[in-house]
Order: C-alpha cells, then structure tokens, then sequence
C-alpha cells in the first residue's frame, strides 16, 4: 500500500524551507512504515502530518512495528519523524540503500557473547567513574547552570537512529565553542564530555570498540555507497577520535548534482 503525501503550508515551521513543496511517499510492507522521497509527483495528500504532535499521535495508534525514513528527506524532516516516533515507541531507521545492507551474521551466540562481554565490562567501568561523573556533573552546574545532558540523533547499527547522550559543553541557545566556559573546554579537551556514552553501550545502541559513529546531519549527506558505513555497531572510542575532525571531508554529499 502507498500513500504519498505533501506538507501543507501552515504550520510547517519545523520543516525546511526549500522542503515545503516536497513530496513524501508511505509505503506499508510487513508492519514495517517506509517513509520515501518521491519527487515531484502530483498526488493526493494527508494533511497535517508535517507536524510533532499530529505524527505522534498518528503512528501511536498504527498498527506499524518499524518505521524506515529515506534520507534523502534531508535532515530536518528526518529528524522531525524520528522524534515522534521516538513519542510514539516505535523503532526508527535510516534507510540504506539495498546494495549496501550487511547480511545478518549467522553466528547469534558469538553476537550475544561479545554483546554481553561489552555490556559487563561498560558496567563496571561506569561504576568506577560514576564519583568523578557526579563531580563533574556538579561543577558544571555551578559552572554554567544549564541542562548536563545533551541529546543529539546518531545513526547506529543497521541504520537505527538513536539519541548519543554527553555532557552539555555549549549554552542551550549556542552550539560553538565560543558558548562554552573554560571549564567546558578542559572537558572537551580531554574527552570528558563522553563519558555518558556508556550509558548508551548499557543500552545496546554502542560498542565500546567499533567503527564511527555517524551523527544525523552528516549521516543523511552520505552517497549510497558510502552508506555501508551505517551498518555497523559505532564505538564509543571512534566516537571519540572522529570529534576533532572535520565532517565536509569525512563524508561524500549526495545531495549535489
């Protein structure tokens, strides 16, 4: 079943300008939603499901299990599905292309072993560091008085999106450097600021020890066949190493023609 949709121009402010006129086609397949860039053509529409509440409610009582978005959607629209259907308790994907899947190992219980060896060893580190997290934890409060955590969308194994947790380093109203304080800066300097990532490898959606870990904005930009690099488990220690670098030269934009 496919149903295409166009955003209307009323309440929209969550979308990009340029995405106002475009399309987006939904297509059912085995209780799995696929969410799909199909141009310019002209066809009916569902009014009302450009916006957070509207789409929450709207997948809260569908009958859909796994919700795939085509990254061609760009990334405000991307992110505007994975949020409700992160309200919506549903599972949320970003599409690779089908030449670039991983075929599923064969070899579950070694995937369980090495899964649950990482979820031990993330515990027992987490309880060692847990005093010097809650100090920095404290000084930062004292320090810059904002929220300690911040939440950005990631891209993890098979294309799961998944919100990487750190520690705030900028103003809630500015994403620079320049929004910091020195103290925020010593943090970011020695890799302090991740140290909440183990949460996510207790949670299944990092490895301590793996590939990259794609954020959001960089991931949808990737070309289709660079997209094998969203198939992996990302580690928390590539995360680390990858921070310093620049994203235009990391990625290959596949979005320009």
């Amino acid at each position: 079943m496919t149903i295409s949709i166009v955003p209307t121009l009323q309440n929209s402010s969550s979308l990009l300008e340029s995405d106002r006129s475009s399309y987006c086609t939904l297509q059912w397949r085995r209780n799995q939603l696929l969410v799909k860039s199909s141009g310019a053509i002209k066809q009916p529409y569902m009014p009302g499901l450009n916006t957070h509440e509207s789409l929450k409610e709207c997948l809260k009582h569908s009958s859909v299990k796994l919700v795939r978005i085509d990254p061609k959607l760009g990334e405000e629209n991307v992110r505007l599905w994975a949020e409700a259907c992160s309200a919506a308790d549903k599972p949320v994907y970003l599409r690779i292309s089908a030449a670039q899947k991983q075929p599923k190992s064969n070899n579950s219980l070694l995937w369980w072993l090495k899964r649950l060896t990482e979820w031990a060893i993330a515990s027992v580190i987490l309880l060692v560091v847990s005093p010097l997290m809650l100090l920095l934890a404290l000084l930062m409060k004292i320090d810059a008085r904002a929220p300690l955590f911040e939440r950005s969308w990631h891209v993890g194994e098979r294309g799961k999106l998944f919100k990487l947790i750190k520690y705030r380093t900028t103003s809630v109203d500015q994403n620079t450097e320049e929004g910091s304080t020195q103290f925020a800066r010593w943090m970011c300097k020695y890799g302090l600021d991740n140290l909440p990532q183990l949460l996510n490898v207790l949670r299944g959606e990092m490895s301590l020890f793996g590939s990259r870990c794609w954020a959001l904005k960089d991931a949808v930009r990737l070309a289709p066949e660079a997209q094998k690099q969203l198939n992996e488990l990302p580690g928390i220690t590539s995360s680390w190493e990858i921070e310093s670098e620049e994203p235009n030269i990391l990625h290959l934009d596949s979005q320009t023609s």
